[in-house]
């Protein structure tokens, strides 16, 4: 049985429980939070996997940055899956069950203009680290870093050109951008009993571009 969070209302069909959330709201509403938090009591008593997708990707260079596109960044990107994970904890638990966190290549690697984003990538993958050690053997955590997805957020990023999404797609070794379904299968092995001495890890899910020597 799968839940799904969103701020969009667009996600009805895909999972078994919808529930419109704002994430960056939960932060920094209190009240919000309690109410949601009553919510979650009430509709999702147990848990099994706990999968933190959210993000927002607001682009500026240092100059330019203001401070409420940084500070959402690190409400959706950071502090929500924190908040999250010490929500459902008692329910994971239970179950002997797991958090994934999805964070980015940007968390390694990055350009210019993505210092909110990839710095709170970089952030995330820390607090995977210290969840680990910190949750020990009650719940297991890790996390996948994608290369480039070919999603909504990252044809927007590219204006849409496919010229310019072809030429991504040349620059990774496998010759394509990652599909959703490429992250999909990578959580559900590590959601399984085959993933079970996965902890604390974060595995780059990157066609190879990674390992790409960028010289001349």
């Amino acid at each position: 049985y799968v839940y799904g969070l969103d701020l969009r209302d667009d996600f009805q069909g895909l999972c078994d429980r919808f529930i419109q959330f704002d994430l960056n709201q939960f932060v920094k509403d209190a009240a919000y939070r309690v109410r949601f938090t009553s919510i979650f009591d009430n509709v999702i008593p147990r848990l099994d996997v706990l999968i933190n997708n959210a993000a927002v990707q607001k682009l500026d260079s240092l100059e330019h940055i203001q401070l409420d596109d940084w500070q959402e960044t690190l409400n959706v990107n950071l502090t929500g899956p924190m908040l999250l994970s010490k929500l459902f904890l008692s329910r994971l638990e239970a179950q002997q069950g797991c958090i994934i966190n999805i964070g980015s290549i940007h968390q390694q690697l990055t350009k210019p203009k993505f210092i909110s984003y990839a710095t709170s990538k970089s952030a995330l993958i820390g607090l995977t680290r210290a969840l680990a050690v910190d949750l020990e053997g009650r719940v297991r955590v890790n996390a996948i870093s994608p290369a480039a997805i070919d999603t909504s957020m990252l044809r927007a990023g590219f204006n849409n050109d496919e010229k310019a999404i072809d030429a991504l797609r040349r620059l990774h070794p496998v010759q394509r951008i990652g599909e959703p379904e490429d992250i999909a299968r990578l959580a559900v092995f590590l959601a399984s009993e085959n993933g079970g001495f996965l902890h604390g890890a974060n595995i780059q899910l990157d066609g190879g571009i990674s390992s790409v020597l960028k010289d001349l």
